[in-house]
């Protein structure tokens, strides 16, 4: 992965997300429960690393944005 830079984190409530999962089905669901709830800059595909399991993406959140509310506890 490619280094984070200061302007990906640039005030509160920014975030970079990286993700390590065993397959891509994984990784990207994972990617949309958290752009289901928050506005995000989200990857299309995953990447792999040579030699090494897994696959790995990265998203950007910014969590001063909710698309929905959180969920209540019942």
């Amino acid at each position: 992965m490619e280094p984070i830079k200061e302007t990906h984190l640039s005030r509160p409530g920014l975030l970079v997300v990286d993700v390590a999962a065993a397959d891509d089905a994984t990784a990207l669901a994972f990617q949309q429960l958290l752009a289901e709830r928050w506005a995000a800059a989200t990857a299309e595909r995953t990447t792999r690393d040579v030699g090494q399991p897994g696959v790995r993406l990265r998203c950007y959140l910014d969590l001063n944005q909710p698309k929905v509310p959180a969920p209540t506890a019942r």
